[in-house]
């Protein structure tokens, strides 16, 4: 059987889903079958167990052979969804699927959800955009250059959800456009600003076993009270801050992200970032999360924005965005890293840029991030740059 016809079966057998999943997968959802489904007693476990039999029970070499060329050939969305129909067709092809797919660090690509959780690419930027609707306050984060270049080809990684409180704001992120419960497994985390829409915190609900992640006593003592409760745990993995410009000098906003989950260490040479490899179960995490909520020796890696430099003829403060951003706003932004001199960080990894945020069109704003950030950390610093900041300005 040719390799494209054989691709094509797998992916026909692996979206048998329900009409929501179906709804979901239209708009860029990825779903893969649980990787614990009980197969002792139940008829329905016995059924997909006799259905996917003649595939699963290929011989270990040449599955690993398909798999690999399946991968090689899939290098972006919508075809990449061929990769994820491997893995959805049991536990033995999800197994060796996961061992031949690569972190985005390695290679650049965005497969499962846990690649938006996972650094990205040392060498090139991931470049993604974020299409805003004002009415329902939404924020969806696309992977593709434009809508205008990606068409309908375009791969829905995050959603984001503007929630006006009396104090605060509050962005919260799910894997999906219509489903921003806490307690549900689309919820990933949120962001949470204050008052004067100048500082904000980014919280996680399952950070990786090895990030370094801080919390003050009041949140460590609202996270024991909420072990009770169905809705998922909250960790601070970082925190974004604006500069007051209360005698309304000229320039651009200035900002400064505390990566708490990130060690400084991971821009220096040899340095590694904390890198997840799979979701963990709510309950197991709260009590892991509970035990790491605390203070840590290790120096956080700060991020500051990247001083822009005043054009004369223009009149206006200018950034080189390498053609990635054509309107001038004030939510423009590129991120790089602020090492101190006892850190030995090299000049030309202090001068990369790691995150870029600009506008192209009324509603419509690019994003490109690089190792050590991962898209969800990304995507919640560019939504710190909606907020309104009347005294930042």
């Amino acid at each position: 059987m040719p390799l494209k016809s054989f691709v094509r079966e797998i992916g026909n057998m692996s979206k048998k889903f329900t009409k929501k999943e179906k709804h979901e997968c239209r708009r860029g959802g990825a779903y893969i079958a649980p990787d614990s489904s009980p197969l002792s007693s139940t008829a329905g476990s016995s059924t997909a167990l006799t259905e996917h039999g003649r595939w699963a029970n290929l011989p270990p070499e040449l599955l690993l052979d398909i798999i690999q060329r399946v991968e090689a050939r899939e290098t972006c969305w919508p075809g990449r969804g061929d990769v994820v129909a491997c893995a959805s067709v049991c536990r033995s092809w999800r197994q060796i699927t996961k061992e031949v797919v690569k972190t985005p660090e390695q290679c650049g690509f965005l497969t499962f959800p846990i690649s938006l959780k996972q650094p990205g690419s040392r060498d090139t930027p991931i470049e993604c955009f974020i299409q805003r609707e004002k009415a329902t306050s939404t924020y969806r984060l696309y992977m593709g250059l434009s809508p205008a270049l990606s068409g309908n080809l375009n791969k829905l990684l995050l959603v984001a959800k503007k929630v006006r409180r009396a104090t605060c704001n509050d962005f919260v992120i799910s894997l999906v456009g219509n489903d921003f419960s806490r307690s549900s497994n689309n919820y990933v985390g949120k962001l949470k600003s204050n008052f004067m829409g100048t500082k904000f915190n980014i919280f996680d609900s399952q950070p990786s076993k090895d990030s370094l992640v801080r919390s003050t006593n009041r949140s460590l003592q609202k996270t024991h009270l909420r072990q009770v409760s169905p809705r998922k745990p909250m960790f601070i993995t970082a925190k974004i801050s604006y500069e007051l410009n209360v005698l309304r000098t000229r320039g651009p906003r200035r900002m400064k992200c505390d990566m708490y989950s990130i060690p400084a260490s991971a821009i220096g040479q040899g340095g590694t970032a904390p890198t997840p490899t799979a979701f963990t179960n709510c309950n197991d995490e709260a009590r892991l999360g509970f035990k790491t909520l605390k203070s840590t020796q290790n120096v956080p890696l700060v991020l500051r924005n990247k001083a822009p430099r005043w054009h004369e003829q223009l009149q206006c403060w200018c950034l080189n965005f390498k053609g990635r951003v054509t309107v001038a706003s004030v939510k423009n932004f590129q991120l790089v890293a602020a090492a101190e001199p006892s850190q030995n960080v090299a000049v030309p990894e202090q001068e990369k840029v790691i995150l870029q945020f600009g506008k192209i069109g009324k509603d419509i704003f690019t994003m490109d991030y690089r190792y050590p950030l991962s898209a969800l950390q990304a995507f919640a610093i560019s939504l710190s740059s909606f907020d309104t900041k009347p005294v930042c300005e």
